[in-house]
């Protein structure tokens, strides 16, 4: 038990709270804009879903429901572990990321790496199992999410190569179920490169000095900590244009409007409680601020498009 808790802390589970919610919003969107006609509910017309659950269509929805959760798991897992992997030099030499499980001899490197290819290698089975376009775009997904965490060590833009990452989440889950491109899933996503790289800027406030000194590049250690915040302001004015703009594009509601009040307040909140010289509550914005922006910002888009 110990062993999977501390895999666990390895790849900070809990930040899955992250995207999580983004790929239900795709998974969901893919299941109610394909399926809807003319405002009424016509699941059993589309697919032959009539609540027989001893009928395999029944069934299909939630099995495709469950490949897209360990997709979205088991790929976030391979990042976040070959991160740590990779940077496993430079979090011993950083008092704030000392005590990781690598660094403290708590995970072995060579367990890490192991771990990476065994998540790696169940992404891209269940993207095979899913469709035939989720399985060829596995590869790609797999290249963008671990390439993040060379980012660091040649460009200052790596937060926008980790909102990248994180985008994938929206339409690969609208791809797992329609198996084609669409503007709004991709409006979604959009708006998680946007927020993902703001408040991946705010984090990495914390290193900006470290950073400096070791030769990691970030937005913070190129500009500073007054102007990354400027930076990190301007994305979530176009994080928050692009779910403003993906409502009425996809023709939503009141429930939809009352999640973006809750997205943009949780922006306007974080920004008013980190300042250049004040990063105390830096923890506060990148966790708690974001985790209840995701979630009932997904709660809310759901609800709406299931209660029209």
């Amino acid at each position: 038990m110990s062993t999977v808790k501390n895999y666990l802390s390895l790849v900070k589970f809990s930040h899955t709270i992250f995207a999580m919610p983004f790929a239900l919003i795709g998974f969901c969107l893919g299941m109610r804009f394909p399926y809807w006609g003319k405002g009424q509910w016509n699941l059993n017309k589309t697919i032959g879903w009539d609540y027989d659950v001893t009928n395999f269509l029944f069934w299909m929805p939630i099995l495709k429901f469950i490949l897209v959760l360990i997709c979205m798991v088991s790929a976030r897992s391979a990042a976040m572990a070959f991160n740590r992997y990779l940077d496993r030099s430079f979090d011993a030499k950083n008092p704030r990321t000392a005590i990781r499980e690598i660094p403290k001899g708590i995970i072995s490197a060579n367990s890490a790496l192991r771990f990476v290819i065994l998540s790696s290698v169940i992404f891209i089975l269940s993207s095979y199992c899913i469709n035939s376009i989720c399985f060829y775009l596995s590869p790609v997904a797999l290249f963008v999410i671990l390439f993040y965490s060379y980012t660091k060590r040649f460009t200052a833009l790596c937060h926008l190569v980790l909102g990248v990452g994180l985008s994938l989440a929206p339409i690969g889950a609208y791809l797992a179920v329609t198996g084609k491109f669409d503007v709004l899933p991709l409006l979604f996503s959009f708006a998680v490169i946007f927020w993902v790289s703001g408040f991946d800027i705010i984090y990495a406030l914390q290193d900006e000095a470290f950073d400096k000194e070791n030769k990691l590049h970030s937005i913070p250690a190129a500009l500073g900590k007054a102007k990354a915040l400027r930076v990190s302001e301007l994305l979530h004015v176009l994080s928050a244009a692009c779910v403003v703009y993906a409502g009425y594009y996809g023709s939503f509601h009141w429930l939809y409007w009352v999640g973006i009040v809750v997205f943009i307040g949780m922006l306007l909140y974080q920004h008013s409680i980190v300042k250049p010289d004040d990063l105390s509550k830096v923890n506060i914005a990148f966790m708690t601020a974001n985790g209840i922006a995701s979630v009932v910002f997904a709660v809310l888009v759901i609800a709406d498009l299931f209660l029209k």
